[in-house]
């Protein structure tokens, strides 16, 4: 185990606060720390160090950018000597309900029985999305509306910036036949099979580095938990990958991102619903256009007034 750890410290708005505290467990933070005008976080050290600090460094550039001056994020770095920092860390990760499917633990805690609530175990800190975040949560709740939508038959799925896995699993776990979840983060990809490893649903999710624009195939639900400036990048592609009346769940996005980031959209799609918890509101969209199953019935459930007002209890 290492002998020490990188101490970031990162001064900022309080508008930018959530945004950096889910960029740094993105990239591997096992604790972050939110403050009144700043976020602290620490990074294992080893080969990536370098790595990390300059992926860091690029992100608070970009905060910079579009920041009030008197706003702009500072940021400091330090090792400090190891400390039990990750079973101190232990004490805040708690396991949770999420939606009406969905029980997310840590896997040092023991899960229930239940007769209908899926259980996902996740190493918090390794890689973005152990359910905590407001992000997946929203994902999640989309994941089980549309998977509803599907009438009970069998799908596949696409998941764009995999992470920690959470996402592939949830989708494995609700009746996916085949998931396909993509990262660039090696690190990310690492984690991601662990967590697939540790839930049993390995043999139903294709991990990969693939690019995004290589995949040839369509999918009738695709998940992409980014961030709005690389949802609006990606738009193009991701629009190609979603069958005609297929579900396009877009999470990352900040409350003053929704409309441009639904703008880059609404050509193709429709939003069947928009979900805001606190800064962050992510998007459930549904393709223009019917498919054989929807001239079959299947996803009417999903549309149907009685489901459109059902609300979902955390």
């Amino acid at each position: 185990m290492t002998n020490s750890w990188l101490h970031l410290t990162v001064h900022a708005a309080p508008e930018n606060l959530d945004a950096l505290s889910n960029f740094l467990i993105e990239r591997g933070a096992p604790g972050v720390v939110v403050k009144e005008r700043g976020v602290e976080a620490y990074f294992f050290r080893g080969h990536d160090d370098a790595q990390i600090k300059r992926a860091v460094a690029r992100y608070v550039r970009d905060v910079q950018s579009s920041a009030r001056r008197r706003a702009r994020p500072r940021m400091s770095w330090r090792v400090v000597r190891r400390e039990n920092w990750h079973d101190h860390w232990r004490r805040f990760i708690k396991p949770r309900r999420i939606g009406k499917r969905f029980w997310v633990t840590p896997p040092w805690a023991r899960a229930p029985k239940f007769r209908s609530r899926q259980v996902i175990t996740i190493e918090p800190g390794l890689a973005f999305g152990t359910g905590t975040h407001a992000t997946t949560r929203g994902c999640m709740e989309f994941i089980e509306q549309a998977v509803a939508g599907f009438g009970g038959s069998q799908f596949t799925a696409l998941d764009v910036g995999t992470g920690s896995g959470i996402l592939a699993i949830a989708m494995a776990q609700l009746g996916a036949r085949e998931v396909w979840a993509i990262d660039h983060d090696p690190v990310a990809l690492e984690v991601a099979r662990e967590n697939l490893r540790a839930n049993d649903v390995l043999e139903k999710v294709r991990l990969s580095d693939v690019k995004l624009s290589a995949i040839r195939r369509k999918f009738p639900l695709v998940v992409a938990n980014l961030t709005a400036e690389t949802l609006s990048m990606l738009a193009v592609a991701l629009k190609k990958k979603v069958e005609p009346a297929g579900f396009l769940i877009l999470a990352g996005i900040l409350r003053r991102q929704a409309s441009p980031v639904m703008r880059r959209f609404s050509a193709e799609f429709r939003v069947e619903r928009r979900k805001s918890r606190g800064e962050w509101v992510t998007l459930l969209l549904r393709r223009k256009g019917r498919s054989r199953e929807s001239l079959n019935g299947l996803g009417s459930d999903l549309l149907s007034p009685r489901r459109k007002a059902a609300k979902f209890r955390d």
